[in-house]
């Protein structure tokens, strides 16, 4: 049986010395002590849930949408030793044939810590497309989302649509048992995006971008998510999204177990500033900022631990940067009883990081 010493995340995201017990891949037990009674080596770093990002294309030069065992087992070994021991890669919008593709090889390689897959696009508004091609959006389709379910194994647990367009509120009315749908790339005001969570909607996606501005006269889906307690939203915490005091104030419109930080990342995370690809388009990344030719912000180049250490230096504490990028996103997907929080059962995933967040060791 492994020990691991140090100050524990608890399952209320504070903080407590104590050691964490394991064995095999689960956790045995969490036990608590004195400050005193840890060594100062111990007494340095904190012992983290793995962290669980539901939403990002690529990272180390792969994207997921490559296609390939490859990309999908490259991007997951870079996502594991950055910390990051749950994800869901994501697709773009793509054709039809290529999408199915994607989902055949993820379905096939499952590496250690894919969870799922998020399915972003086609079902998308052509007036808010972002870095998504214009040319493959198609309108809402049960059939091509049965075929791609079918193509994945049963993977894709998250669907991004637009709610404004032919047959959205439909899709998701028919099809919400199935599938976990977010309300994405749109120009849904108020009462649409209403009528989408009455349907059964439950999340938005990269909230703020690539949607209407939340208006005083003209609330739109910002508005309308407040308004539903079962929504939850994804937020971009990478200094370039969303600015420091929106992110402030998002964690206090919706409080802080319905946001869900995400990377959004592209496949220059971890990569030098240079010229890439997503969804087939070219990228130009300098630093952490990720643009089209024409400026359009195109995903993010870092990755979610990063997301943290920003989010906790605009002001966000700690433990609720903490469970906004481990319990909330492991909910989104159900498997809140696996990941997400360190407790005795749950599978063994732990980043340990010295008091600034610096990784140390994944296990």
């Amino acid at each position: 049986m492994r020990q691991i010493k140090g100050w524990v995340c608890t399952p209320d995201f504070s903080f407590r010395p104590g050691t964490v017990a394991v064995e095999g891949e689960r956790i045995a037990s969490v036990t608590y002590c004195e400050p005193g009674e840890l060594h100062t080596e111990e007494a340095s770093r904190y012992l983290l849930p793995g962290l669980v990002d539901i939403h990002f294309h690529g990272c180390a030069g792969y994207d997921f949408c490559d296609g390939t065992a490859e990309a999908v087992e490259a991007i997951a070994a870079y996502q594991r030793a950055h910390g990051i021991t749950t994800f869901c890669p994501t697709t773009m919008t793509l054709p039809a044939g290529e999408l199915l593709g994607i989902c055949r090889t993820a379905a096939l390689c499952r590496p250690e810590g894919l969870a799922g897959i998020y399915l972003e696009g086609p079902f998308l508004s052509a007036e808010k497309c972002g870095a998504q091609d214009p040319a493959y959006l198609r309108l809402p389709d049960a059939e091509l989302l049965s075929d791609l379910q079918d193509a994945a194994d049963g993977l894709i647990r998250i669907v991004a649509i637009a709610p404004e367009i032919p047959g959205a509120l439909s899709l998701i009315e028919k099809e919400n048992a199935r599938f976990r749908f977010s309300l994405a790339h749109t120009c849904a005001d108020y009462d649409t995006a209403e009528k989408a969570f009455a349907a059964g909607a439950k999340q938005v996606t990269h909230l703020y971008n690539a949607m209407p501005p939340y208006l005083h006269r003209e609330p739109g889906v910002i508005g309308a998510a407040a308004d539903h307690g079962c929504v939850s939203v994804e937020l971009i915490c990478d200094g370039i999204h969303v600015h420091p005091n929106v992110v402030r104030n998002t964690f206090r419109l919706f409080g802080e177990e319905r946001v869900i930080l995400i990377s959004d990342s592209m496949r220059a995370t971890g990569m030098p500033d240079g010229v890439y690809t997503l969804g087939g388009q070219t990228v130009h990344v300098k630093g952490k900022l990720a643009t089209l030719e024409n400026g359009t912000i195109a995903g993010s180049a870092t990755n979610l631990c990063d997301g943290v250490r920003t989010a906790v230096s605009m002001g966000i504490p700690l433990g609720t940067a903490l469970r906004a990028a481990t319990l909330n996103p492991a909910r989104a997907i159900g498997m809140e009883r696996e990941v997400g929080t360190l407790e005795a059962g749950k599978k063994a995933d732990i980043l340990v990081t010295d008091r600034e967040l610096k990784q140390m060791q994944v296990f």
